[in-house]
């Protein structure tokens, strides 16, 4: 804290846990909204623009959590069948609306405490340039850190790498640009 007693820009503690865990915070959601607390499937979906949740809630084809605690988001679950017809259908998460990096991270996170094994977020985006023929992913390895929120959890630096990249590894394709 600094001599006005303002506590942002104060002198950051990196190393120390965060005291807005996820998991408190949907403790606290759950007793709020008088919810059960359910684990979520273990494959959920981030869906920024809400167009995947805006369709299973529309066409039927999916069903609300019970038990999804996130704030100012709604979970609708869905089955996809197996191609094996010997495992079950599987059931997916699709969190919609999930805006803005600091957000979307929060609602991962919860994500994660709820019982989430692999969180996915995909999501339509322009193009500065065309480094291959359309249609094609982009794995995202770091990100240019422009967001002011980030330097209050991590050391101020220009990029913020993904976990596990490697810095030095290669482009995906042969004509995708090297960052």
């Amino acid at each position: 804290m600094d001599e006005g007693g303002w506590p942002l820009p104060g002198e950051k503690q990196y190393a120390q846990e965060s005291v807005f865990r996820p998991e408190n915070m949907l403790r606290e959601a759950r007793r709020q909204r008088h919810l059960p607390e359910v684990a979520v499937p273990r494959v959920c979906l981030l869906d920024p623009d809400g167009d995947v949740a805006r369709y299973l809630a529309g066409s039927g084809s999916g069903y609300r959590h019970p038990g999804w605690a996130c704030y100012h988001t709604d979970m609708w679950v869905t089955a996809v069948p197996s191609d094996d017809r010997i495992q079950p259908p599987m059931e997916i998460g699709v969190v919609g609306n999930a805006v803005g990096a600091s957000f979307a991270v929060l609602v991962a996170e919860q994500l994660y405490a709820s019982g989430a094994g692999l969180v996915i977020s995909i999501t339509s985006a322009g193009q500065l340039t065309s480094p291959a023929r359309p249609p094609y992913f982009v794995l995202i390895r770091a990100a240019l850190r422009d967001e002011g929120t980030s330097t209050h959890y991590l050391l101020p630096a220009r990029w913020a790498p993904a976990p596990g990249s490697s810095q030095g590894s290669r482009p995906p394709c042969r004509h995708c640009p090297r960052r």
